[in-house]
């Protein structure tokens, strides 16, 4: 069985909040596998961590491009937030994130464009980037959403500069009407994604092995009450629908009025403009999601 170090434990107890020992065991159960041990904690009932954890493990910015019915997100990546203030770096991001509006949503197309002006790859000026700053740079990911009648909003959260910043939204919103009617409620709702955190519109979209890792954690604990297999089929199906109200877009409350849902805020969009409302797509990229730093423990002699 591979050794449990002391860093991992302390990352899966950042990622739960649970016990120091409890961490440990949890690992030890799992081998090692800190989403395992996650899982293996919520199924205790030992952990405090959110279903769906984004801890920003990185450094950079996230650049937010708009122009008419297209908009991009890209995330820039370094290896300290110093960086992240530095001119030349916000530039690039900036760039960045203009050129993939016309690039696409293709990171290794974007990665092969050229940057303007210096007859280099957007790849190549990456590196340039990192040799001159003197700190590895990356690329990480880049997102195009359009509308094809309506309007695409856009909200930047923790903004450092314009379209720069922690947590980039855009959303594309639809309707039979002047656009100018949907701006307001596209710039609402992409400021409730930037809070809310969805990960579907709706049920239909959510992601398979999102839905089936819920669903074995809430057997899990339905079980540990020893009732029926019957009753904690019944049990399973009414957690998941607590699930899909914290998940889907579409069955989220609205943080600006809590007591309205967001398919209910569209609803009534759609009577006030005279025709039916809908969120095409939206899109959210979060500074460092889903990235895990490694921390090696330092041997002592």
């Amino acid at each position: 069985m591979a050794e449990i170090s002391a860093s991992l434990v302390k990352a899966l107890r950042d990622k739960t909040n649970a016990g120091m020992m409890d961490c440990k065991k949890a690992l030890t159960e799992t081998g090692g596998d800190i989403e395992a041990a996650v899982d293996w904690l919520r199924k205790k009932g030992l952990s405090a961590a959110a279903k769906r954890s984004g801890r920003v493990a990185s450094e950079g910015l996230i650049g937010l491009s708009v122009e008419g019915t297209r908009g991009a997100l890209v995330e820039v990546n370094s290896e300290t937030d110093f960086v992240a203030r530095n001119t030349l770096f916000r530039e690039f991001v900036a760039g960045v994130a203009a050129l993939a509006r016309s690039v696409g949503g293709d990171l290794e197309a974007l990665k092969a464009a050229e940057w303007p002006g210096s007859g280099r790859t957007v790849g190549a000026e990456v590196t340039h980037l990192a040799a001159t700053i003197g700190e590895n740079i990356t690329l990480r990911r880049v997102g195009v959403v359009e509308a094809s009648n309506g309007v695409v909003a856009s909200y930047m959260h923790s903004a450092a500069a314009p379209g720069l910043g922690r947590i980039g939204v855009l959303m594309a919103v639809e309707a039979d009407t002047d656009a100018a009617g949907l701006a307001d409620l596209g710039k609402k709702l992409a400021m409730h994604v930037a809070a809310a955190n969805p990960i579907a519109l709706a049920r239909d979209e959510l992601p398979a092995d999102a839905l089936e890792r819920e669903r074995a954690v809430l057997v899990e604990q339905a079980r540990a009450s020893g009732k029926p297999e019957a009753v904690i089929e019944k049990m399973v199906e009414g957690r998941l629908g607590k699930f899909y109200e914290e998940v889907c877009l579409l069955e989220q409350a609205f943080v600006m009025d809590p007591q309205t849902r967001i398919s209910a805020l569209l609803e009534a969009a759609g009577k006030e403009l005279g025709t039916p409302v809908r969120i095409a797509r939206f899109l959210r990229f979060a500074l460092g999601e889903g990235i895990e730093k490694v921390q090696e423990e330092t041997a002592t002699a």
